[in-house]
């Protein structure tokens, strides 16, 4: 079965044509099938499908979950030597995603960035990022005892937000660093900024090292032209995506996308088995293989009106007097070449507020839950699971 997908950013060479049937569920459907079979489980875990779990924890849970709550037997497969359910589920996602290979993460992008950096690094081995990079990032070159080159992103006063890094900044910093093993972007940042990704990644392969990509903020970067261009698109060699940040995985759901050539997919292998549990837990991949499905049937039209929405609630907020919510009036600055509209960044400042007490008057008192809030902005991470009901609470409050 094949179905077209869109690019990125109206980058034409971006149109996919999936090869694999989509429709499939391989994982779910085993563990399906698993429960129907009636199997009594004389292995892990422990509450046995939910008969021995706690009581108030079953009736709020329920069976079905429980139930699939399984470990690894022949027909289930094993996450770290895949070659049946899992296996074929992976291989669907590299086909949407088209990526030479993909590896289901379920401790989050945060492994998948441990791993990646391992790959690619050891004691001694020098790493350019970015300043702004996540912790994981740190902890990465700890874990692989790498050598940090910090590149400084750009810093928008007005907003009191980090940005992007510029080109020059990376090239300067592969001029003074020409034994680096690697360069780690973001894309995008956490408030949905995104450099231009493509211009330093051909940049970073004339010195022939790879480029490996923090995007746990952009799962949904691939199937939709009105977002930033999704690292896969701009010919990075591996990126993580935290598929339960804004598609319909659930937490701790990750996907770690590889292009071959520069990356030893053997040694990244190692790298997973070293960082990931060796008891994954089946619903996490399960959801993953569902929400790589759900996408590949109904992906951009979900994000489309995704992003649709988005746009309307900023424009809305940016009519109530004393909030700012930044946009295209900032894109080809220094560090924004691109953004993302569904990341919803307010700046409240206007109203004598910080950002940290509108978060609490908005937890309190109208029930809203922001992603983030600092100094001078809150957060609001606009998803295919909003709708008009949620917008109108939003700007309502």
């Amino acid at each position: 079965m094949s179905r077209l997908f869109l690019g990125n950013n109206g980058h034409k060479e971006a149109v996919q044509l999936a090869k694999l049937d989509q429709t499939r569920m391989p994982l779910f459907k085993a563990l399906v099938d698993y429960v129907k079979e009636e199997v009594m489980p004389f292995h892990t875990p422990g509450h046995k499908q939910g008969k021995g779990a706690p009581a108030g924890f079953f009736d709020f849970i329920g069976l079905n979950a429980l139930a699939v709550d399984l470990t690894e037997i022949t027909e289930l497969d094993d996450l770290h030597e895949p070659r049946g359910v899992i296996k074929e589920a992976q291989e669907l996602a590299a086909d949407l995603y088209g990526a030479d290979r993909s590896f289901f993460l379920i401790n989050g992008t945060t492994g998948g960035i441990y791993a990646m950096i391992l790959t690619v690094c050891g004691p001694g081995d020098k790493i350019i990022v970015p300043r702004n990079a996540h912790r994981s990032v740190v902890g990465g070159i700890i874990l692989s005892g790498g050598v940090p080159v910090f590149v400084e992103p750009v810093i928008d006063e007005e907003l009191g937000i980090v940005m992007g890094v510029t080109y020059d900044a990376v090239e300067q910093a592969l001029r003074s660093h020409p034994d680096a093993q690697a360069v780690l972007l973001l894309n995008p940042t956490y408030y949905g900024v995104a450099t231009n990704i493509k211009e330093i990644v051909e940049l970073v392969h004339q010195y022939d090292i790879p480029v490996l990509v923090d995007e746990a903020h952009g799962p949904h970067l691939h199937f939709c032209d009105a977002l930033p261009m999704s690292a896969l698109a701009a010919g990075a060699d591996m990126c993580a995506q935290s598929t339960h940040k804004i598609l319909g995985a659930m937490s701790q759901c990750s996907l770690l996308h590889v292009r071959a050539g520069r990356i030893n997919i053997q040694r990244l292998k190692a790298m997973l088995r070293l960082v990931q549990t060796t008891s994954p837990n089946y619903l996490l991949l399960a959801s993953l293989d569902a929400a790589r499905a759900q996408m590949a049937a109904e992906g951009p039209r979900l994000i489309q009106k995704t992003v649709a929405l988005a746009r309307t609630i900023r424009k809305q907020i940016n009519e109530i007097p004393g909030l700012v919510c930044f946009g295209e009036e900032k894109l080809n600055r220094p560090g924004m070449y691109s953004m993302d509209p569904t990341k919803v960044t307010v700046t409240v400042k206007g109203i004598g507020l910080s950002g940290s007490e509108v978060e609490y008057l908005l937890r309190h008192k109208y029930k809203i839950q922001v992603e983030l809030a600092d100094l001078y902005n809150v957060l609001f991470i606009i998803s295919l699971g909003d709708g008009l009901r949620e917008a109108r609470t939003l700007v309502g409050a």
